[in-house]
């Protein structure tokens, strides 16, 4: 079956599986110019998590005087300034593509589908967004922290649907598997199929679908294929 619309998670997905000694070292970083423990920093942006995804904590500098402060430390203008620099070095190691994630999305732009990006994401991405190489190729995209909701929130999935004008059962959504994405998908009728290529195992992704029973991608090429129809 061919589907005229392909929609991606982008963590994880569109870019290669992140595992957690990168988060690790990430928030060490990040923790060095406020004076904070790296191991105390490392918890406070995960217990954050579902706050920063739905922007709830605003920017990138209000967010980081928040977290300090969470963690005893009144962060001055130069601390701050110089947590969100590397903040944003960080995650931009981050937006690296998978080396076919360009050509997939070319090859089904050539075919005359329609592509959607769903992200569960915090404030980097949507500032990162506009220089990323693939913005070009993607005619729609809802970013969790843009519109107040997580996965797996119907409200997102309709919203991108309604933005690449189609019915979500005429959409084929591709992810792997974080924040139950695939069963959020699915519960909306869309077809869901985990990407679970060969670093899948190494993701540190919060509430992935371990166990999801469903159809599986080896890697984002194989999209091409199946939403076509040919190979």
């Amino acid at each position: 079956m061919a589907y005229p619309t392909v929609i991606f998670d982008f963590y994880g997905t569109l870019t290669p599986s992140t595992p957690a000694a990168v988060w690790d070292g990430h928030a060490a970083l990040g923790a060095a110019p406020l004076g904070i423990p790296a191991e105390q920093w490392r918890e406070a942006l995960n217990t954050s998590f579902p706050e920063r995804a739905v922007g709830a904590l605003g920017d990138l500098p209000q967010t980081i005087r928040t977290l300090a402060r969470r963690c005893g430390v009144e962060a001055g203008e130069d601390a701050v300034a110089a947590a969100v620099a590397v903040r944003l070095a960080c995650q931009r190691e981050l937006l690296a593509l998978r080396p076919d994630a360009v050509g997939t999305l070319e090859r089904l732009r050539g075919a005359g589908v329609r592509i959607g990006v769903l992200s569960d994401c915090t404030v980097e991405l949507a500032q990162c967004w506009p220089e990323l190489p693939l913005a070009g190729l993607v005619d729609a995209v809802v970013l969790s922290c843009s519109v107040g909701h997580r996965k797996p929130a119907p409200e997102l999935f309709h919203r991108i649907a309604a933005a690449l004008g189609t019915a979500p059962a005429a959409c084929l959504y591709v992810g792997d598997g974080g924040g139950g994405e695939l069963t959020g998908a699915t519960a909306q009728g869309m077809t869901a199929v985990m990407l679970r290529a060969g670093d899948w195992a190494a993701n540190d992704a919060h509430a992935r679908e371990d166990d999801w029973p469903g159809p599986y991608f080896g890697s984002l090429s194989d999209v091409v294929a199946a939403a076509t129809g040919r190979a």
